[in-house]
């Protein structure tokens, strides 16, 4: 467990309402860079096609202001724009890609978010950042999960790009390789997690940092329930998570529960597939 100090901090929503979104229009298991990915299974388009839609509608009928990129050929990850970096403000930091398979996306995401009035700022080129994949905010804090995909170095530098206080937490589950697939910061405070994914440190940070959390069963946490898309009361989550589903409505959230199959072969659910523009106005 890492703290950076803060260099300047402010409690502002962080839940927006613009989203970033890519067609899965050439989306499958061309490669295998984490335990969910099988090219000899593969991904069934059709089908991919209909759940990234059924996506795109729910978030269209929350109001949502939905922006796309527009795909890319041999970039078949690039529908996971929640990986293509982090944004705060009008500033954006690209991702830095510790696999040389979905480096190409970099530069398309960097030059769109130009293109659409972003200040660019990137990091070192040794230093690998995996973007809103590994980097939420939670409270007055940027939770950063690093060892699968993010350098812990990268912290300091997304920290002193920010002005922001960035608590570091070790991932150690290779099933969950991004922050995003553990841990869901909530907008009254508490978050749901599945702790087994931290080592010690990690969960002794979070624990001291959100004083209510949301187990998450072993059971749910396979179908990547805490990669769930929070906008103010509504929350947009894979199925197959009744526990928790229930638990969140009890705390008077909407759950609005998708089949993801096609995506979760590639390690990836609904957060994965959405981008906040931005995650929150300032630090």
């Amino acid at each position: 467990m890492i703290r950076w100090a803060p260099i300047g901090s402010s409690k502002l929503s962080i839940f927006m309402r613009e989203l970033l979104l890519c067609p899965p229009d050439y989306y499958g298991i061309e490669y295998e860079i984490n335990p969910w990915m099988s090219r000899a299974r593969g991904a069934e388009a059709p089908l991919a096609q209909k759940q990234w839609k059924d996506l795109h509608a729910t978030l269209s009928k929350l109001e949502c202001k939905i922006h796309l990129i527009t795909p890319q050929p041999k970039l078949p990850d690039m529908v996971f724009t929640a990986n293509a970096g982090l944004t705060v403000g009008k500033k954006f930091i690209p991702s830095n890609f510790r696999h040389k398979e979905r480096a190409g996306e970099a530069p398309h995401f960097a030059r769109w978010m130009e293109e659409h009035g972003y200040e660019i700022s990137w990091l070192p080129e040794n230093l690998y950042f995996e973007g809103e994949g590994d980097a939420l905010f939670g409270g007055d804090a940027l939770f950063c999960g690093y060892k699968f995909r993010s350098d812990i170095q990268s912290h300091r530098a997304v920290a002193d790009m920010l002005g922001c206080l960035v608590i570091s937490v070790e991932l150690v589950d290779p099933r969950f390789y991004h922050l995003d697939t553990c841990f869901c910061p909530l907008p009254d405070g508490a978050a749901v997690w599945f702790p087994a994914a931290f080592d010690e440190y990690g969960q002794r940070a979070i624990r001291e940092h959100i004083s209510d959390l949301i187990d998450v069963l072993p059971e749910e946490a396979v179908h990547f329930c805490s990669n769930a898309v929070v906008l103010d009361r509504d929350i947009v989550l894979p199925e197959g998570a009744p526990t928790l589903v229930a638990a969140l409505r009890e705390r008077g959230y909407r759950c609005h529960e998708l089949p993801m199959s096609e995506f979760l072969k590639a390690g990836g659910a609904c957060k994965c597939l959405v981008m906040f523009m931005p995650q929150r106005q300032a630090c």
